[in-house]
């Protein structure tokens, strides 16, 4: 088995499949990437059981086979390179000797068989969405999914496929996030739980890819199929939490604000707040915000005031400074409404402004208890 290949082409792949592999792996074959060569096509794959990523590559070979070759060693190899054809030739003496314009280095390999193969989803249902658009939804959404191992149903984000369109929702029971795209639609009704790192993975890969993404899914599978990757995980298994139950539907208090202007100034204040509530109060009355912190303990405190435009009852609502700021900083909106009810209903933060056609964003916020 022998094949040539770019060495910075090679690394630019293997560095994204990279993300799949753990730090610790239970099998030590998960250390290894996969090459699966067949003629002048190289398939590599990495996996760690629940997530399985592979990329196709074009190389310069005549021959077949598959070997498994350590993970760590040969990135750390490959990005000490410049651009260069490296020759890879499978000897047999259980080694893979790379050789450069410059020397030879061998890399004792696996038997590719032991690798685990990927799951084969049966019959699974399909979507196609922009690659671009996935990835802005996974970011926009991914921030709130919690980190609760005895709820992992929450620990993911919701897709929510319909014919009228595609939702995507993540929460941590503190703050919610629903991002809403009227402008695509699924042939089909579904609904599957995906977990935070292939998440993760895809955001990084997709963020400027304007490619379709295919999405397959069947009750415990989801894989996505771009360009020449496909990448295949296990789903959350549960049912998730009843979010629309918990989105207050009325809310008479609503209030305008610049959203830069807001973020600036709830950092500033909550530098003064109590370290472990994190907790700023909004004290709203007419067109005038006021936003304060104290630590009582350490007598700090804080107040800034800002104009608003604002319909409704005076009102004091506490919230926790870290999600106002997660969720502030996450839309890129020029002006932001908060909606309220009341102190001890949720807040509903969405965009003015800045949304594309059929695109929607609604961050609910809990309020924390203040001690008047």
């Amino acid at each position: 088995m022998k094949f040539i290949v770019s060495s910075t082409y090679l690394l630019k792949q293997l560095q994204v499949l990279g993300g799949v592999i753990n730090s610790s792996n239970t099998l030590p074959i998960l250390d290894n990437f996969l090459f699966e060569l067949d003629h002048s096509k190289l398939t590599v794959s990495a996996s760690d059981l629940e997530t399985t990523m592979a990329s196709s590559l074009d190389v310069e070979s005549d021959s077949k086979g598959s070997v498994a070759i350590p993970a760590r060693l040969l990135l750390d190899t490959l990005k000490t390179f410049p651009e260069q054809p490296l020759t890879f030739v499978v000897e047999d003496n259980n080694t893979v000797e790379i050789s450069s314009n410059h020397g030879k280095y061998a890399l004792a390999y696996a038997d590719g068989n032991e690798f685990p193969k990927a799951v084969a989803l049966e019959d699974p249902s399909k979507t196609v969405i922009t690659g671009d658009v996935l990835a802005t939804a996974i970011s926009k959404t991914i921030f709130a999914a919690g980190n609760d191992d005895l709820r992992p149903v929450m620990s993911g984000v919701f897709f929510q496929f319909s014919t009228q369109g595609l939702t995507f929702v993540a929460t941590d029971a503190h703050k919610l996030v629903k991002y809403t795209r009227e402008d695509i639609k699924a042939n089909q009704v579904a609904e599957f739980i995906m977990p935070k790192k292939p998440l993760n993975l895809l955001k990084g890969i997709l963020a400027a890819s304007e490619d379709d993404v295919t999405i397959e899914y069947n009750e415990s599978n989801a894989k996505f199929t771009f360009e020449n990757s496909e990448l295949i995980c296990r789903l959350i298994d549960g049912k998730y939490p009843n979010y629309e139950a918990v989105i207050p539907k009325e809310n008479p208090n609503k209030l305008s604000i610049d959203r830069t202007q807001f973020l600036n100034s709830v950092r500033r204040v909550s530098i003064f707040s109590n370290k472990t509530t994190h907790q700023i109060r909004l004290k709203i009355a007419g067109a005038e915000l006021n936003i304060s912190a104290e630590d009582i303990d350490y007598s700090n405190k804080a107040e800034e005031r800002l104009t608003c435009d604002y319909q409704g009852d005076d009102m004091q609502i506490g919230f926790n400074s870290r999600f106002l700021t997660e969720m502030l900083n996450n839309l890129n909106s020029d002006e932001v409404q908060l909606e309220m009810s009341m102190p001890n209903r949720a807040g509903i933060l969405t965009p003015v402004d800045g949304l594309d056609e059929g695109e929607q964003i609604t961050m609910l916020v809990m309020p924390v208890m203040l001690n008047s």
